[in-house]
């Protein structure tokens, strides 16, 4: 079986430029691939985890890896899926990302022995010349063709900026360059990135007259259409600082039953005939199947301890058994005692606002150690911790927290 069957079947391939050529090219050579990563923020987050996984894949089969972090592109912001224009950043914030990138991809892919090459598109985009860059490149693009792409569409009747409109020319831009550097042949990314990929595959066809290709994956979405990797706190990150290994770990422990085969598939190195078994089950036994991919995912994104953790802390929760200390802990000092609850519990960010405190109450769906909180108005007291001076939180039918005076 070759990658790209491999991939096929876990669900990774949404598009192809030239699907029968990448078919028999992946089957007969080698080749050197790229995805790139604009450093957006201080963390990758789990809709980057499913480009890393097919580089992963693909690595595993011999092919070498190009991890494209973008100095440069950062620098103007991709307007694909974006209503307004990206706030702009500042060179000092796109670097820290970028090293903050940098050890995180290195869980996933080999870079020992020129297995795979990190590289950085602000090496060449920061110096380029405008006049030279208007004569060799922007000949070959079509204004006509650029506005009728699918990722400059929504924003024309808002306005389109002469700075974003660039993008597309920069990240082709960025595929001519690692073809010339690397022979790179192929750009993988997000089907969101559709547009902006073809570019690049045309540039290199029309410039160089070479063949090049991209192959894009799917998004992660729920199987009702939504995007997944978002929580009460924004995006699923992959710095336990931003999500910690627990609550990593309960997000795919929570998933919809309709996502877990789908996810099983992208998401874990499980043999595929495990992943279908596992897909299969139904009703309480399909709760089996969400702890294995809770575990696995967590286990590839932090470690097998977190993972082990992260298990015993739920099923501490929630079947009785295991340790609570890897539980989300909110610590708090002798003060608190005779402050009022939802007071308490605002303040340490369970409720983003007194209000939603109330609400949560008047519905009965705050709980103190098992015991539901009918008053709103009502104080911590002694008599609620325990030997350790803890009590146990839950907020809603999942969300659970140990609250420790310290």
């Amino acid at each position: 079986m070759s990658v790209f069957d491999v991939l096929q079947e876990r669900g990774f391939v949404a598009q192809c430029s030239h699907e029968e050529e990448i078919k028999e090219l992946l089957e007969k050579e080698k080749i050197t691939f790229y995805i790139g990563f604009d450093p957006t923020a201080d963390s990758l987050h789990v809709g980057h985890f499913i480009a890393l996984m097919a580089m992963s894949h693909m690595q595993k089969a011999g092919h070498r890896p190009i991890c494209l972090l973008g100095g440069g592109t950062g620098m103007v912001g991709d307007p694909s899926g974006k209503d307004d224009m990206r706030k702009m950043l500042t060179t000092e914030f796109i670097n820290h990302n970028i090293e903050c990138f940098k050890k995180q991809m290195s869980k996933f892919i080999d870079f020992a022995d020129n297995k795979a090459i990190m590289a950085n598109n602000a090496d060449w985009l920061l110096d380029l010349n405008y006049i030279e860059l208007l004569r060799t490149v922007g000949v070959h693009f079509s204004v006509n063709r650029m506005l009728s792409a699918e990722c400059f569409k929504k924003r024309m009747e808002k306005g389109l900026s002469f700075f974003e409109f660039n993008y597309m020319i920069m990240q082709s831009y960025d595929f001519w360059q690692l073809n010339q550097d690397h022979n790179c042949v192929m750009q993988l990314g997000g089907d969101d990135q559709w547009s902006n990929m073809l570019g690049g595959v045309e540039l290199i066809r029309k410039k160089e007259q070479k063949p090049a290709f991209c192959m894009t994956c799917k998004l992660l979405t729920t199987s009702d259409g939504r995007k997944m990797g978002k929580t009460e706190k924004g995006a699923l990150w992959l710095d336990p600082e931003k999500t910690s290994p627990y609550e990593f770990y309960q997000y795919w422990r929570n998933i919809d039953d309709n996502d877990v085969e789908k996810c099983l598939a992208l998401l874990t190195y499980l043999p595929m005939d495990e992943v279908r078994r596992l897909g299969a089950l139904k009703d309480a036994e399909i709760n089996e199947a969400k702890k294995v991919l809770a575990y696995e995912v967590t286990k590839l994104i932090h470690n097998e301890e977190e993972a082990e953790k992260a298990k015993q802390a739920a099923e501490a929760l929630f079947g009785g058994g295991g340790v609570m200390t890897d539980v989300p802990t909110l610590e708090v000092g002798t003060e608190t005692l005779g402050q009022k609850i939802i007071d308490v519990l605002t303040e340490q960010k369970v409720f983003s606002s007194k209000r939603e405190a109330r609400q949560m109450i008047a519905q009965g769906g705050l709980y103190i150690n098992n015991d539901v909180v009918a008053d709103a108005e009502g104080a911590f007291d002694k008599a609620m911790f325990d030997e350790e001076n803890s009590l146990l939180i839950r907020k809603g039918k999942k969300k659970y927290y140990r609250l420790i005076i310290k």
